[in-house]
């Protein structure tokens, strides 16, 4: 047997929506297997595969987790990862892994599970749905606790907009954003997130522009995240400015998310070139697509 499995990146919260909105972009983590290979061989391939083979091999061990947990054995086999999300900066590498490897393990060990079934899986090691909801559904997605599925709300191409982002070079640990966080937030932020989420929710699943403007704004988590982030505040300011529709904190960052009508790209890419220069921050400027398609699997 021998087949690819590909998962989109993402980008998690869009400002307000945190742990709870996700949205898949058009660049791939891949995962090939091989029973015919070398059993226990794993080739990391990709610009961020150095670092990727010094950390934990999430798609591995979700293929273990899952298969222990029906009772199965895999077969032996060769794995070949195409490392294309950048990892530790924001943008889903560890959700993608993990949609990659449990929809292979499903595939190896005949579990005959659904995607949902799988995301369910994936929410539960990932600890929040947001980034493993569009790894697994692809487009715009609510994750809610409590509910047993993800809620599409838009399948990425209705949108209309690009994803300009703002990759830098310096990587971050989740852990160590989350640690950035208080305990307790001020009534009045938590408000006033409650009210930007909902708006921001609406307008991702009707693509209404002026709700997606207003909901791309946080108090909960960016304003301390900015001080690990220095360039965060600068970015997302230069970016409205130049014509994006919204900016924000990628993830646990550091990457910066902007979405902008096709026609701004340009000046949204200068925009945030600049201020790059400007406070020395090394990164990559990168449109990308939002994507409608979630993990797939192709068998040869």
């Amino acid at each position: 047997m021998r087949f690819r499995v590909k998962a989109p990146a993402s980008s998690a919260n869009l400002g307000p929506g945190f742990d709870a909105l996700g949205l898949a972009l058009d660049l791939w983590n891949e995962l090939e297997i091989d029973t015919n290979g070398i059993p226990g061989t794993v080739t990391v391939e990709g610009a961020d595969g150095t670092l990727l083979a010094d950390k934990q091999n999430y798609s591995l061990n979700a293929m273990q987790e899952l298969s222990a947990a029906y009772g199965k054995r895999l077969p032996g086999f060769s794995m070949t990862i195409r490392a294309n999300v950048p990892v530790a900066r924001g943008l889903g590498s560890s959700a993608a892994a993990l949609a990659c490897g449990l929809v292979a393990a499903n595939a190896l060990a005949g579990l005959g599970l659904r995607d949902v079934e799988l995301f369910l899986q994936a929410w539960q090691m990932e600890g929040h749905g947001d980034n493993v909801g569009a790894a697994f559904f692809g487009g715009a997605v609510l994750a809610v606790t409590g509910m047993s599925h993800a809620i599409l709300l838009s399948n990425g191409d209705e949108l209309g907009l690009m994803a300009v982002t703002f990759i830098p070079e310096a990587t971050s640990a989740t852990w160590a954003a989350r640690a950035a966080l208080p305990s307790n937030v001020p009534l009045p932020d938590a408000a006033f997130n409650v009210g930007v989420a909902s708006g921001l929710t609406w307008g991702l699943a009707t693509g209404n522009r002026e709700a997606i403007a207003a909901g791309m704004r946080d108090r909960l988590h960016e304003p301390y995240r900015a001080r690990l982030f220095p360039h965060l505040t600068p970015m997302t300011d230069a970016a409205r400015q130049a014509g994006a529709v919204g900016a924000s904190l990628s993830g646990a960052g550091p990457t910066i998310l902007t979405l902008v009508e096709p026609e701004n790209v340009d000046a949204v890419c200068q925009a945030l070139h600049e201020v790059a220069v400007e406070h020395d921050v090394k990164g990559e400027v990168k449109p990308l697509k939002p994507t409608s398609s979630g993990v797939s699997i192709e068998h040869f």
